[in-house]
């Protein structure tokens, strides 16, 4: 089933370079680009994105790391394209993720662990909309 995904190239992978080798993995691996941009988040952008995970005691530092520099949000698309760049990013906590998967590969920590990407199509659907219009979105 061809579907859509939001992705998160998170603040310490882009400080780290990995930008390309990210999006790399993502297309040498079926998925394609339907929308792109680096951003820089505010506190209030933050925590709107990640208000489901106010109540955890690690919001607070969440929203602080995703604010303390850029990040690229892309739109990617493709068969089972929310499986498939879940099993590419790997366990959440890089120690316990597998070889070769981004996390692995780019995380810091359990927190700074490189890339976010939707877990469910409603979730997919409710990320993307939060940083890209329709209009942005092309149909890849």
């Amino acid at each position: 089933m061809k579907e859509k995904t939001l992705s998160i190239i998170k603040p310490d992978a882009v400080a780290k370079g990995a930008i390309g080798q990210i999006i790399d993995c993502f297309t040498e691996n079926g998925l394609k680009i339907a929308a792109l941009k680096m951003i820089h988040m505010s506190q209030r952008e933050a925590e709107g994105f990640y208000a489901v995970h106010k109540e955890r005691p690690f919001f607070g530092s969440l929203t602080e790391f995703m604010i303390s520099g850029p990040a690229v949000v892309m739109v990617l698309c493709g068969e089972n394209a929310i499986k498939k760049n879940r099993e590419l990013m790997g366990a959440t906590n890089p120690a316990e993720a597998a070889e070769g998967t981004l996390r692995k590969r780019f995380a810091t920590d359990i927190e700074k662990n490189a890339v976010h990407g939707s877990d469910a199509p409603e979730t997919a659907r409710t990320e993307i909309s939060y940083f890209f219009p329709e209009l942005e979105i092309v149909n890849a």
